[in-house]
């Protein structure tokens, strides 16, 4: 039997034909009008203006830079998400502070945010801003962390990388703070293979972005840079890609949710809960995510579904407890870690079959 996988591409013959049509375009130089094109086709999707990139990374260090942040800067970001989070913070120089989730929507807290922003005012010591991580294909509570943050002065980026598609109140991932970004990497909803969004209502934003994005070159016939750039942009043969994979984003949304629902009904009497949904959030189905009653058995699954060539990943480990981080300050209540010790991410491509899902859940149940 074949490996599956926990998110892999969607991509097929439509993905095809659009490269090759802009292989034959001739536009085969970073820029083009696959890219331009892109871009409008996401600023339709999120209402705003975008600026297609190299990595949802990119997109959170130039949204940091776009709201002043500097070296010695705190900046609160949730503490239950990738990495790359708080990396673009320390590439300004800044430092992350980590605030845990709710169970409400595993995103977020807006309390603890509230309590930390609260205690940072007293020692006038406010964080230049916030990252909110939209999780697992789920936006955060973005009312409350609005207006705690607008009560302080305080700029909100929405990191959107894994929530394309989804929806909170009845609006787009993507919408929400000052700025908010999206990624397109291997295994997002959809991807061009590696790349990622910078999202803002003020087109002065998105274009201070691209200029930086393209090594800061100034307007002028020889090469003129008065400030450091970066090498951030998105080409245009994966804008192609994307192209063709946000026409197909609904339906593979829909296989996803599908896929989720099946797992719902297979494991309803397994002693385990699913990622919760709240009345106010439609989510995207990126992974369908479990947590277990005794962390024991989930490595047990877990174990069965690796002996059986089928990929599961634990939930993320909570950014406060790796190593790279030590030092950051911490406004947690254990939520996260949790999460961590008990949850588990199971299979979830809109590729699989009906087939594929019915064997992870054959495996997953007759782990010892």
């Amino acid at each position: 039997m074949s490996r599956i996988f926990l998110s892999s591409p969607d991509v097929g013959g439509a993905e095809r034909a659009a490269l090759l049509r802009a292989f034959d375009s001739g536009w085969i130089a970073p820029l083009g009008p696959d890219l331009d094109a892109f871009e409008a086709e996401l600023g339709e999707r999120t209402g705003r203006h975008a600026v297609a990139l190299a990595s949802g990374t990119a997109a959170l260090h130039l949204a940091l830079l776009a709201v002043g942040v500097e070296p010695g800067d705190d900046v609160f970001v949730s503490t239950f998400t990738f990495a790359a989070s708080a990396n673009a913070i320390a590439y300004c120089g800044a430092n992350p502070v980590f605030v845990d989730s709710d169970l409400t929507s595993w995103n977020m807290n807006p309390s603890l945010l509230a309590d930390a922003l609260a205690e940072a005012a007293r020692t006038n010591h406010l964080p230049k801003a916030v990252v909110v991580v939209d999780l697992y294909g789920q936006c955060a509570d973005y009312d409350p962390i609005l207006d705690v943050c607008r009560e302080h002065g305080v700029a909100v980026i929405e990191d959107a990388a894994e929530a394309l598609g989804a929806t909170y109140r009845d609006r787009p991932a993507g919408a929400f703070g000052d700025l908010a970004v999206l990624s397109f990497n291997g295994n997002k909803i959809m991807t061009t293979s590696g790349g990622g969004v910078l999202l803002a209502d003020d087109p002065a934003t998105t274009d201070r972005a691209r200029y930086l994005a393209t090594q800061a070159r100034r307007p002028a016939v020889h090469y003129e840079h008065t400030e450091i750039g970066f090498n951030y942009r998105l080409s245009n043969l994966l804008a192609a890609l994307g192209r063709a994979q946000l026409e197909r984003l609904d339906g593979m949304i829909d296989r996803r949710l599908e896929i989720n629902a099946r797992y719902r009904a297979a494991l309803a009497d397994a002693p385990l809960t699913f990622m919760p949904v709240p009345d106010w959030s439609r989510w995207n189905g990126w992974l369908t995510c479990v947590v277990f009653d005794d962390p024991d058995v989930r490595d047990a699954v877990m174990a069965a579904l690796a002996a059986d060539d089928i990929e599961s990943r634990p939930l993320w480990k909570p950014l406060h407890l790796q190593p790279a981080f030590t030092t950051a300050t911490t406004h947690v209540d254990g939520t996260s870690e949790r999460l961590f010790r008990h949850g588990l991410c199971l299979p979830s491509g809109s590729v699989l079959t009906d087939d594929d899902v019915d064997r992870v859940i054959r495996t997953a149940t007759s782990a010892p």
